[in-house]
């Protein structure tokens, strides 16, 4: 499609000058798009209600209301983001490491922006902030497609960001919105070869298929988080509870948010009817396998269907395992490399479920919910990379950079 095209071309000619922007410029802009949303709340909101009105029109589940209601609350968070990745050190020009050869060449690797970053993403405005910021402070330029669900709230916060940005020294084109929510447009910036530097996906499934199916760019896998928490036979029982209730009520609908819970047999009767009763007062619907059942018979049967999904709602999967190995088996075999959590009081245990667990994110004695770019003080993320390759987790500033080798000599020619 032309119009994605010309907006890939201009965030490919802009991305040379904000790659040689100052640091003092690029936190200039950053405090200045914070000042800018917070100032801008109000017409924010209402563009945001535009949104959340025909959504609810159309049917959309609560928890992806919930995803994409803007609150002045929300927004404030949203500046705090942007003035704490300004805070951040700069990546650009980072010597990750230097060493001198015998024939005298020094050789510096250095962190250097990726180019163009594109991010295609559903109902979550502010996404919008945190990824303009992110790009802006890494010295990238950000081609944003949003989903149609979020269209008014998305335009609305681009063109505060922009003019703020603007206004401070950067370019104009380092931060473009794509307003087609068309599958054509999408497809078209998956095929942005020689524009797009790193795409990067924060949807469900059927998005993430048809990165898969259709691009021709890189691509980073933001996928689902089917996050488990497993309670150990020598868990604290007040701890285990809280945790299991933060990581699955404080707010559902999102990627790092409990979806499955593991029991130790050992706390099957002494711990797990209280721990159930708890979530149920919140709301939360149980779906237990056959030794579940046996404690609270409320328990919904859960089938292996349950075991892999994310449900993004007040609904939890729980299964009664008799070792820490069913555990980690458990895990390794239905979850999606996002966050998994072990509440124990046994170090050995908690070593092995670090170990042993192939996940990006692994907590011992906390919550899931702590899988997040802000609360791994990188002030905001572009996304949770379930993937290994280049990064891995919450992706702040360091995982939209790249290095290149930089070498000093004094003449030196190979023989």
């Amino acid at each position: 499609m032309a119009d994605v095209s010309q907006i890939c071309r201009r965030a490919r000619e802009a991305a040379g000058e904000v790659a040689t922007l100052p640091s003092e410029v690029k936190d200039r802009a950053l405090l200045a798009m914070a000042d800018a949303l917070e100032a801008s709340a109000r017409n924010l909101c209402d563009a945001n209600v535009e949104d959340v009105e025909r959504a609810r029109a159309d049917g959309t589940s609560t928890t992806l209301i919930d995803r994409l209601t803007l609150t002045d609350k929300r927004i404030a968070s949203m500046a705090a983001g942007l003035r704490s990745v300004a805070a951040q050190p700069d990546p650009v020009g980072e010597v990750v490491q230097g060493w001198k050869r015998p024939n005298g060449l020094l050789i510096e690797q250095v962190r250097v922006p990726l180019g163009v970053v594109a991010v295609i993403y559903e109902a979550r405005p502010n996404v919008t902030a945190d990824v303009s910021g992110l790009c802006l402070k890494s010295g990238n330029a950000v081609v944003l497609r949003g989903s149609s669900t979020a269209l008014e709230s998305n335009k609305a916060i681009v063109e505060v960001l922009r003019d703020a940005a603007t206004n401070a020294g950067v370019p104009t084109a380092a931060i473009q919105l794509i307003e087609d929510s068309g599958r054509d447009s999408a497809t078209a910036l998956m095929q942005a070869k020689g524009y797009v530097d790193l795409l990067v996906p924060r949807g469900g499934q059927a998005l993430i298929r048809s990165i898969e199916d259709n691009a021709t760019v890189p691509f980073i896998i933001d996928g689902d988080g089917n996050c488990h928490v497993y309670v150990d036979r020598s868990a604290d029982p007040k701890m285990a509870t809280d945790i299991v209730l933060n990581a699955k009520t404080s707010r559902p609908s999102v990627c790092n948010a409990a979806e499955t819970l593991l029991v130790h047999a050992e706390l099957a009767e002494k711990w797990l009817p209280g721990a159930l009763a708890a979530l149920s007062d919140k709301g939360v619907e149980i779906r237990g396998d056959d030794r579940v059942r046996q404690v609270w018979p409320e328990a919904r049967p859960a089938t292996d269907e349950d075991w892999g999904t994310e449900y993004l709602d007040l609904i939890l999967a729980v299964k009664v395992v008799d070792s820490l190995d069913d555990a980690i088996d458990h895990v390794n075999e239905w979850g999606t490399s996002n966050a998994d959590a072990i509440v124990t009081t046994d170090v050995g245990a908690a070593r092995r479920f670090t170990t042993e667990v192939d996940s990006g994110s692994i907590f011992v004695n906390s919550s899931t919910r702590f899988s997040d770019g802000g609360e791994f003080g990188y002030g905001a993320e572009i996304g949770i990379s379930t993937q290994k390759l280049h990064a891995r987790g919450p992706m702040g500033l360091r995982e939209l950079t790249t290095t290149k080798y930089v070498v000093w000599g004094e003449g030196q020619v190979r023989e």
